[in-house]
């Protein structure tokens, strides 16, 4: 289970570092390997590598209907590794799609991550916030 938000910072060839606590976890279970894709919300979606197959396997029986859904997720989708330092490069084109320039939040969202330029992370959770919570999260929130 990937939980949490790490600040980090990508180096002049668009490589991020992931964080120690994660980096033993993704080396377990899929040696490293990785999936980056487009997400619709304006962040990068990361998968290790058995949880991109259970999730593209889903996305690839989605009907006809929802052919754009599955060339933003499929289309989208590259396959990297984590370096010996646990470095993983993020295309150009994918850096440009979430606009992703230095500064980055990595969230673990339970099976997987999200990928944020920071500002507009912290501009969408403001959002987020001010829409006030919806009853869904509010009957979970102790």
């Amino acid at each position: 289970m990937f939980i949490g938000i790490s600040a980090l910072n990508l180096d002049g060839k668009g490589r991020m570092t992931v964080p120690a606590r994660h980096r033993d976890v993704l080396l377990a279970r899929s040696q490293g390997r990785l999936t980056l894709t487009k997400s619709p919300d304006g962040c990068l979606l990361m998968f290790s590598d058995d949880e991109w197959v259970a999730f593209r396997d889903r996305v690839m029986q989605l009907p006809m209907s929802a052919q754009g859904w599955k060339r933003i997720y499929l289309g989208h989708a590259t396959e990297t590794e984590m370096d010996a330092t646990g470095r993983v490069l993020i295309s150009p084109e994918l850096r440009q799609a979430a606009g992703l320039e230095r500064e980055v939040d990595l969230i673990g969202m339970g099976r997987h991550f999200e990928i944020w330029d920071r500002a507009r992370h912290q501009a969408q959770e403001a959002a987020v916030i001010e829409a006030g919570m919806p009853d869904a999260v509010r009957d979970i929130v102790l």
